[in-house]
């Protein structure tokens, strides 16, 4: 990010995120920026852009009721230092995005230098990177926007130019002219401007339009009405400005994410065989020279060590942890299991609450059954222990280190298998020690 001329690093700025949006088109009960996105949820990733900037305050404007994202977002983990790290604004009537920060004001008066930056719960493909070249760009005493060219233009504001090239407003494609509508650079609806200057943009706001709302596009053309400074940045990537009102986008949202969590594995070192099947989502742990193979999900706060391999069509749930040269394969389940170095689940098998130690085998087909109807059990397995294909473990159990179960073999709630014994039956029983 460059400096101001003054050679003084540039002030954090107040962030604000608009997050009042209903999401009535999703037709869920579960408030838009809520909604999952790759393991977490799709707010969550908008806070990420907010605190990537260093912000002196995060603004977070919410509907009458809001108090449910906030909860929602603590029961994600999504706020590491606890609610006071947002200000909560309530957006008492939905009358548009120019209402929305306008509710802000009481926040913003006191410092009127300070810089702000409005982003969009519902956007949560943007870069930092692209926020930074962003709050970089803001001319003194001016404005800088974010804008895209994308394929199709379709139901954004457009952006109008003079003849020098210059920004001098945003026209909503409702009120847009036939001229208009053809002109493919488009409105991310993304700022940065000092607020004294916001304040009093969003004091001369007006109704007057389609939609009978305030548009906060309309700061733009009142500022160059002004003659001050406007620069727009044109976002490298059209993909960052995705907004999210339906399902459908949310899956198109999601799509742009996964690629670039995918993309962060790959540079790391994982070999990933087709990320086109493959689901890796936010917060998992992956070492280097690990491979995943085709068709494979990892659910988020997953922890693979190196040199392993996953898959293909394997599912690793929360609280699973493979540590070095651990291999689970075709059609395995893990939830909240540790497989130990060097450990393999290569087949078929569902492998629930288990400790499986290193160099254990575990056959095709076995089943950890881990929920009893009620309440779910741990079964411990030790190292260097084979399971033989087929078995079923009832938890909670424990397997000695060095033992073994037949084929089929059925091994009881309750029982402790000791080291180095073959267990064989149904129900499971001593043969002999190994």
């Amino acid at each position: 990010m460059s400096l101001p001329s003054s050679g003084l690093p540039p002030r954090p700025p107040v962030v604000v995120v608009l997050a009042a949006g209903q999401g009535t088109r999703m037709k869920s009960p579960v408030p838009k920026v809520l909604q999952p996105l790759c393991g977490r949820p799709m707010l969550g990733w908008v806070l990420d852009q907010a605190r990537g900037l260093d912000p002196a305050r995060i603004l977070l404007v919410v509907s009458p009721g809001g108090e449910a994202v906030l909860d929602g977002l603590e029961a994600a983990g999504e706020l590491p230092r606890g609610r006071d790290e947002l200000t909560v604004v309530v957006q008492e009537q939905q009358r548009g995005t120019g209402d929305a920060v306008r509710s802000c004001i009481p926040h913003l008066v006191g410092d009127p230098d300070a810089p702000v930056v409005v982003l969009y719960g519902d956007m949560p493909a943007l870069g930092v990177a692209t926020l930074e070249r962003l709050r970089a760009l803001q001319p003194e005493g001016g404005l800088a926007l974010l804008t895209a060219v994308p394929p199709d233009p379709m139901a954004f504001g457009r952006i109008v130019r003079d003849g020098g090239g210059r920004v001098v407003g945003i026209v909503e494609e409702r009120d847009a002219s036939v001229d208009q509508r053809a002109i493919r650079e488009v409105n991310a609806g993304v700022y940065c401007l000092a607020a004294g200057l916001l304040v009093d943009c969003l004091a001369r706001l007006s109704d007057d339009n389609a939609q009978g709302e305030l548009y906060l596009t309309d700061v733009v053309a009142d500022v160059a009405g002004r003659g001050l400074g406007v620069e727009a940045l044109v976002a490298d990537d059209h993909r960052e400005i995705q907004g999210v009102n339906t399902l459908s986008q949310l899956a198109r949202a999601r799509a742009i994410v996964q690629e670039r969590l995918l993309e962060q594995h790959l540079a790391a070192g994982v070999r990933i065989e087709d990320p086109a099947t493959t689901t890796i989502e936010y917060g998992v742990e992956i070492g280097a020279g690990t491979t995943i193979f085709a068709s494979t999900v990892v659910r988020r706060g997953v922890v693979i060590g190196t040199d392993c391999e996953v898959g293909p069509f394997t599912h690793l749930r929360v609280g699973s942890v493979l540590e070095q040269g651990a291999q689970v394969g075709n059609f395995t389940e893990t939830k909240n299991a540790r497989l130990g170095a060097g450990a393999k689940a290569k087949h078929l098998s569902y492998l629930g609450d288990v400790e499986i130690g290193a160099r254990s085998n575990i056959g095709a087909g076995t089943i950890v059954a881990n929920y009893d109807g009620a309440k779910k059990h741990p079964t411990r397995i030790g190292e260097r222990v084979f399971i033989g294909s087929g078995s079923v473990l009832v938890a909670p159990s424990e397997i000695g280190a060095g033992s073994l179960t037949g084929a089929g073999a059925i091994v009881p709630r309750g029982t402790v298998v000791p080291p180095g014994e073959i267990w064989v039956g149904v129900p499971a029983r001593y043969l002999k020690d190994r």
